[in-house]
């Protein structure tokens, strides 16, 4: 046998990245939480969700950019990811935020429990990339989207064939 030999691991004995990639927490995430500059946008934001779930406060802080650090409540953060059972990460939209840009947004969605109570956070974050490196600028929810209103005598929907007023709008 070779004793040069890179061991081969079984891909469960790998811990999978929490950002939801197909790859282990060291090929992924990993790397940028000790240091590694993410690449992109998308990459830091991936990053990012994983420190929330392992608790990375002072990535989280030197991950942000200088401009909004100081919005930043520590204690708040440590308290919410210490009451926080992270669920995954589903990145909804990226626009921007590659490898030559400058600037990004992502748009996600974070499931977890809080104290046990369910939430799905949905947001639109902006990164900035200043010498070379990448970095959250803020998040906020994005616009909701327009429902139609269903009048009282239109169709219902369901496609019953009955009014609105009749089915469910009763």
């Amino acid at each position: 046998m070779d004793c040069t030999a890179r061991p081969r691991y079984h891909r469960a004995m790998m811990a999978p990245c929490p950002c939801g990639s197909s790859d282990d927490l060291d090929a992924c995430c990993g790397r940028f939480l000790a240091g590694a500059p993410a690449p992109t946008a998308l990459a830091l934001m991936r990053s990012r969700y994983t420190a929330y779930v392992r608790g990375a406060i002072d990535y989280l802080v030197d991950t942000h950019d200088a401009s909004t650090r100081g919005t930043i409540d520590r204690a708040a953060v440590v308290a919410w990811i210490r009451d926080t059972a992270w669920l995954g990460l589903e990145i909804v939209h990226t626009v921007n935020g590659g490898a030559s840009d400058d600037e990004g947004v992502v748009e996600f969605i974070a499931r977890g429990t809080t104290r046990g109570a369910p939430f799905a956070q949905r947001e639109r974050s902006r990164f900035r990339r200043r010498e070379g490196r990448w970095f959250y600028v803020d998040g906020a929810a994005p616009p909701a989207r327009a429902t139609a209103t269903i009048g009282r005598n239109a169709a219902c929907p369901c496609g019953s064939g009955k009014k609105y007023k009749r089915c469910h709008g009763a």
